[in-house]
C-alpha cells in the first residue's frame, strides 16, 4: 500500500469522526466538513488505485515487449 493511499485512508477516518461528532452534537457545520473531507480522501484513494493499476499495466506491456525481442 502506497503512502498516498495510507494517508487517504487516515483522512477518511478523520473525516468520518468529524461527521459523527458533528451529528452527535448537532453541529451541522462540523458534520458537513467531515463528510467533505471523507469524500475528498476517498477520491484521492481512487486516484491512487488508478495510478497503481496503470503503472502495473505499463510494466506488463514492457515485459511482454522485452520477451519478443
Amino acid at each position: 500500500m502506497s503512502d498516498e493511499k495510507i494517508k487517504a485512508k487516515l483522512d477518511q477516518v478523520k473525516g468520518g469522526i468529524k461527521q459523527v461528532v458533528g451529528k452527535a452534537t448537532e453541529n451541522k457545520k462540523l458534520e458537513a466538513k467531515g463528510m467533505v473531507e471523507k469524500t475528498i480522501a476517498k477520491g484521492k484513494e481512487i486516484v491512487d488505485d488508478i495510478k497503481e493499476g496503470s503503472e502495473g499495466a505499463v510494466d506488463s506491456i514492457k515485459k511482454a515487449l522485452d520477451k519478443k525481442k
